[in-house]
């Protein structure tokens, strides 16, 4: 069985081992034929608390480890300073965010 792999940008680590990754997606609406953008929320297991705000990250489907978690992150694509952030909305918004 092939596992559901995503990529994505990690807008929340405050949890013990567990990071919050916004994944954006990029659809067509089947009528209209308009591009539209999604975004979803996944908890993620960090077991070494690698991740920081900001990092690209892949996450992979895994049994469920909790209540809402289902997901374990598998490799950092590349780090974000912090420095270099200033607002977490500016990474929430599908439009500038594209991978």
């Amino acid at each position: 069985m092939v596992s559901k792999e995503k990529i994505g940008i990690v807008v929340s680590n405050q949890m013990m081992k567990t990071a919050v990754v916004l994944v954006n997606t990029k659809i067509s609406h089947p009528k209209y034929f308009k591009t539209i953008f999604r975004k979803t929320k996944y908890k993620a297991h960090d077991p070494e608390n690698i991740c920081q705000l900001g990092d690209i990250v892949k996450i992979r489907e895994t049994k469920p480890l909790s209540k809402t978690k289902r997901w374990v992150i598998v490799d950092k694509i590349t780090s974000q300073s912090p420095t270099s952030i200033n607002k977490t909305e500016n990474i929430k918004d599908p439009i500038k965010f594209n991978i």
